[in-house]
């Protein structure tokens, strides 16, 4: 199965803002056009038809009278609607009329030219509605009372129809602005969400208190961000717990492993002696290791000045002897005369002395061993040794890993290395070969 990303919530709020503003705009729209309904004469859909009908029919015989021509218009319009009447009148007051004008409405016959529009309804001796619209024809102005239709038509859509220069400018208007304003006040309204999300995944096992901001934070989302935090401290207690168990129990294991070095050193001289005694000082390096692993771990002067070429020469200078007695030659290069940089005067030795050791652990006891420091701030180890198989370079780094399992070392050298540059914002990278291995910090 395929994973699939997680819903944006922005992309959610936006659409679904944005249909709803456009779904009461045109609520809005179809709802004033409901209370046209309303109020507009129930002809006001057949109002354009008749107007235009009347408008192509009407015109002047040879001697000037008003008079409406038999058009396929007209008749279809007549045959359609049995109860159709209507008077039409220029504003001279010549009329052509047709049907059977309601008697309520007999006496407005000769009176139509005087009408520009009108909605002629309820009175007490009639049901009829009657309408006056005014149509400009070939022969001018045209005003038409008329009634009797059988079919009245979709009044909403006429209203619909009739009204789109208002409403269709608003919509141009309206819906851009609403698809491009929505999503920006989402984002923003979101702005703050985002940034507590940028500052949880900068959250690093090894800094200590750090919590997420709740100000400013929607109080929808407020109890996730503080159960985070509270999942955060609890974490760190559990943390705490451990690496103070593993501190002192490797405190606790070094009084045991010197009674022991020192019955064995009471021994008689022999192989078996050797062997013990190689053993025990194994164990009591791993129990350094683990002591320097987890005070590294709760290391908090990782600012303070320190020149990398001075802690170079000087791990160089304590460990010659031992690399010299397991059959080394060893030097030292240096770019610079010092290189200042901010780090735990404490903790870089070590990594710099750990990588040292590795190489006189794992250089085949022979060759040349060389520690340099460039100009960028980059220590570099390398020896002359057998080199490091390719499927292992990378899991050197992991804690109690090594390479060959009767090595003297514990496997926690590099790692602790690793832990320590990490510490810094630094990286670490080896390559190696059948000629030998580099190991590189890069502060």
């Amino acid at each position: 199965m395929h994973d699939r990303s997680p819903p944006s919530l922005w992309w959610k709020l936006s659409w679904q803002l944005s249909l709803v503003i456009v779904a009461v705009v045109a609520a809005v729209i179809i709802g004033l056009c409901v209370y046209g309904t309303m109020i507009q004469s129930p002809n006001i859909a057949v109002e354009d038809k008749i107007s235009a009908v009347l408008a192509e029919a009407a015109e002047r015989d040879a001697q000037g009278k008003f008079l409406l021509r038999d058009t396929s218009e007209l008749r279809s319009l007549k045959t359609q609607n049995k109860g159709l009447w209507f008077v039409a009148a220029t504003t001279d007051g010549a009329s052509v009329s047709y049907g059977t004008v309601p008697a309520a409405y007999a006496e407005l016959a000769h009176l139509v030219h005087l009408f520009h529009d009108a909605d002629i309804r309820g009175a007490a001796g009639t049901d009829e509605i009657a309408s006056v619209e005014r149509v400009d024809t070939n022969v001018g102005e045209v005003r038409i009372l008329f009634g009797g239709f059988a079919d009245k038509g979709w009044p909403i859509l006429a209203l619909l129809v009739g009204t789109y220069p208002i409403y269709v400018p608003l919509l141009i208007v309206a819906l851009p602005a609403i698809f491009l304003a929505v999503p920006r006040i989402v984002r923003r309204a979101l702005a703050r969400v985002s940034e507590v999300a940028d500052k949880a995944s900068q959250i690093e096992p090894r800094r200590r208190g750090a919590r997420l901001p709740v100000e400013g934070i929607p109080k929808e989302v407020a109890p996730l961000v503080i159960a985070f935090n509270g999942a955060l401290d609890r974490l760190e207690s559990e943390i705490k717990k451990r690496q103070r168990f593993l501190i002192d129990a490797a405190h606790e294991l070094r009084t045991p492993i010197a009674i022991m070095q020192t019955r064995i050193d009471g021994m008689p001289e022999g192989q078996e002696r050797r062997r013990l005694l190689n053993d025990v000082a194994r164990l009591a390096e791993t129990a350094e290791q683990l002591l320097d692993f987890e005070r590294n771990d709760q290391a908090t002067d990782l600012h303070e000045p320190v020149d990398l070429v001075e802690i170079a020469r000087t791990v160089v200078a304590d460990l010659a002897p031992q690399a010299i007695a397991a059959g080394y030659q060893i030097c030292f290069e240096s770019e610079v005369d010092g290189l200042e940089r901010r780090g735990s005067p404490f903790a870089l030795p070590r990594a710099i002395g750990n990588l040292v050791r590795n190489a006189i652990d794992h250089g085949g006891n022979g060759g040349m061993i060389t520690i340099s420091v460039s100009a960028g701030g980059q220590v570099n180890v390398v020896d002359e040794g057998p080199g490091i198989p390719a499927e292992h370079q990378e899991l050197v780094f992991e804690p109690f890993y090594r390479v060959t399992p009767k090595s003297r070392g514990a496997g926690l050298g590099l790692s602790l290395v690793k832990q320590i540059v990490a510490n810094h914002g630094g990286q670490v990278s080896i390559k190696s070969g059948s000629t030998g291995t580099q190991v590189a910090i890069q502060l």
